[in-house]
């Protein structure tokens, strides 16, 4: 069982999301504000951020740098609606271990989740 956070800035992303990981035994905290993120990720131990790449106020890779700083060890799978080589690539090189495109797909989350946490069963 993991604690994971989620953040995107469309609430019913972060539900499903929860409701799919939840279901496979971890801890899903939802976020829709990217300060709160990255507060939580300050005060809790966190094995795997999901952070949409397109938000409010920063990019998701600019999340993901800013609790990388905080929790180097973080595990991260990046969400994107519009997937390009050079997203993935610089989510890669920030630090991201995966990327999933939206809209979600619970067999492609629970995959890649499982396989970034280190209990691929592949």
């Amino acid at each position: 069982m993991a604690e994971i956070i989620a953040l995107d800035d469309v609430y019913d992303a972060v539900i499903l999301i929860r409701k799919i990981l939840s279901k496979q035994g971890h801890n899903v905290h939802t976020f829709t504000e990217e300060e709160e993120a990255v507060d939580y990720v300050r005060a809790h131990p966190v094995d795997l951020a999901i952070l949409d790449i397109k938000l409010k106020k920063m990019s998701g890779i600019e999340v993901l740098a800013q609790m990388k700083k905080i929790v180097p060890e973080m595990r991260a799978i990046m969400l994107t609606g519009y997937p390009t080589v050079e997203t993935a690539r610089e989510a890669i090189s920030l630090g991201a271990n995966e990327y999933c495109v939206k809209p979600i797909d619970k067999e492609e989350l629970e995959e890649k989740v499982s396989k970034v946490l280190g209990g691929d069963k592949a």
